[in-house]
């Protein structure tokens, strides 16, 4: 069967498609002039899929007690949770996977017609050592930082951790362009070297920061920083564009639930099973506070931003920021930069709000 790049949207999976430097016809989505892969004369997309798909426990074999809320068949797994295919039609799905993994197919068939499920996911001993919690909730976390320890938790694996943020690095050369946002009490607004983060006699606690401790929270728009600051109708604000005045790598958890089960060197199980904990972790960096909430709040994204910070290699810091989504507008994000002083504020411009749109819901 020919199949192509068009067909994946895994960057690990089209990498190895570009690769054999094929170009054609695809006989699944009949895209033309494409990169295409012989699956009836390649076979490292089988190797590759081959120990992903060996994670999954057909339902006859899996424990009576298992959630029939986590079995599905495996093409939806691949599609809806792992993301690999870029196709309309789940049968072209089917029928792509058991094309190239043809071998496992031929004496394995259960696992490809009949639904799965992951078995460890409910095996304590197996979440013991390789879960990020343990056998532990978020929640059991969070309760553990606010109220029991707050700075020498044990409810985490932090080496596990570490791991799985190093698949998620995200460079940022000198000259890269951020914006900050203040209000303003006038149209004349704010001078340029005091937009930065605020001294530390006046720092309060934030995502990534405890009180007292320096973060610079920068937006990637003017549109973001704005969003983000939650300005009111009429005010005036002061936007402050910023320079990157050296190279550095963050932490871009906007990734963390689109790492590839692919990439080199990833246990494509403790992938699957730390997957929620890891989504939880970008939900909360990017969680809308509310004034009623308290700084308390902060506390399991300060203790995430602290690890990130904390990671070295020959006693150099490796990671200068954390990069997360912004809930407050559709597909901005920020970042936390853990020493203000690698940027640097260039220019500024006032604005006046005319307008706020409010979307509601109902509860």
């Amino acid at each position: 069967m020919i199949i192509c790049e068009k067909c994946f949207c895994d960057e690990e999976i089209v990498s190895v498609i570009q690769s054999h430097a094929q170009k054609g016809v695809c006989s699944v989505c009949g895209s033309e002039g494409v990169y295409i892969y012989d699956t009836d004369k390649c076979d490292d997309l089988s190797v590759m899929f081959d120990e992903l798909i060996d994670i999954y426990t057909p339902q006859s074999l899996l424990p009576d007690t298992y959630p029939k809320s986590e079995i599905h068949l495996l093409k939806d797994e691949l599609v809806k949770n792992w993301k690999i295919f870029n196709l309309k039609r789940e049968s072209h799905v089917y029928t792509i996977i058991t094309a190239i993994c043809k071998d496992k197919y031929t004496y394995n068939p259960d696992v490809f017609d009949n639904p799965v499920g992951i078995k460890q996911l409910y095996d304590d001993d197996y979440l013991s050592q390789y879960s990020l919690l343990g056998i532990n909730s978020w929640d059991d976390f969070v309760i553990a930082l606010k109220n029991k320890n707050r700075f020498h938790t044990h409810y985490l694996n932090l080496e596990l951790l570490e791991k799985f943020f190093s698949y998620i690095r995200k460079s940022y050369t000198k000259g890269a362009i951020f914006y900050r946002c203040r209000i303003s009490d006038k149209k004349v607004g704010i001078v340029a070297d005091k937009m930065g983060a605020p001294p530390v006699e006046l720092t309060s606690d934030g995502r990534a920061n405890a009180c007292g401790t320096r973060c610079l929270y920068l937006g990637d728009s003017v549109e973001t920083t704005i969003y983000e600051t939650r300005v009111n109708a009429y005010d005036y604000v002061t936007v402050g564009k910023f320079e990157l005045k050296k190279d550095i790598i963050v932490v871009d958890l906007k990734k963390i639930s689109q790492i590839s089960p692919f990439i080199e060197g990833l246990d494509c199980l403790q992938y699957a099973i730390n997957r929620e904990h890891l989504d939880k972790i970008n939900d909360e960096m990017g969680r809308i506070m509310r004034r009623s909430d308290s700084s308390l709040d902060y506390v399991p994204t300060q203790y995430i931003a602290d690890f990130v910070k904390s990671i070295s290699h020959d006693g150099t810091a490796e990671y200068s920021g954390i990069e997360y989504k912004s809930v407050m507008h559709k597909d901005g994000y920020n970042l936390a930069i853990f020493d203000p002083d690698l940027f640097e504020c260039i220019e500024t411009k006032v604005y006046g709000i005319d307008l706020i749109n409010y979307d509601k819901h109902e509860l």
